[in-house]
């Protein structure tokens, strides 16, 4: 029987992210198909803080169902952990991915690299308004300054992952599904949903 599970997201990239990972044995759909549930602003300062915040009110407004909501972003080693928390809005409030690219590049450009980095997700799961796991994925690699490639969404044209000379901007989706930071914590969610359904 499939089962459904809410994505506390409305980042059509995500969720067929995570639709392709799951695979058919759930039902994948997001706040799209749920357009009157708006999330509160993600204030936390921690990306464990804003998959929390996420999860829950998503939960509490869909009763029944399990949610899965993530926060997840880039941290470059040379930029003291930044953009972080801020991956998304690091360009600003009006930011969006080839902004936030373009600072990025330009930050990084002042520097000398190499620049390592890593992609890192949290998840957390929740019902009924109640966090019930949490759950980290993390991927390491090296930053470039310059765009290669025009797959994957965010900052992927920039990371080439660790033993990997293509960014995943240039790595098939299904590689990226191996190897990114969302893909691990995502698999250790399946497990424990396995146990848990």
């Amino acid at each position: 029987m499939t089962q459904r599970i809410l994505i506390a997201t409305s980042n059509a990239h995500k969720t067929e992210e995570i639709r392709q990972i799951m695979g058919g044995e759930w039902e994948v759909v997001d706040l799209r198909s749920h357009p009157a549930l708006v999330l509160p602003e993600e204030t936390g300062d921690t990306f464990e803080a804003n998959a929390v915040i996420k999860a829950e009110a998503a939960s509490l407004a869909v009763a029944g169902v399990w949610v899965l909501s993530d926060d997840s972003g880039l941290e470059v080693d040379a930029l003291g952990g930044q953009p972080g928390v801020r991956s998304a809005r690091y360009s600003g409030e009006t930011a969006n991915d080839a902004s936030n690219r373009e600072k990025l590049k330009s930050e990084l450009g002042k520097l000398e690299g190499p620049f390592a980095g890593r992609f890192r997700c949290c998840m957390a799961v929740a019902k009924d308004g109640k966090v019930i796991r949490v759950f980290h994925g993390s991927v390491e690699g090296v930053l470039r300054v310059e765009e290669e490639g025009v797959g994957g969404f965010g900052y992927d044209p920039l990371f080439v992952p660790n033993g990997f000379e293509q960014s995943f901007g240039v790595l098939p989706p299904a590689t990226k599904n191996e190897l990114s930071h969302r893909a691990r914590a995502l698999l250790q969610v399946i497990e424990w949903l396995k146990e848990a359904s």
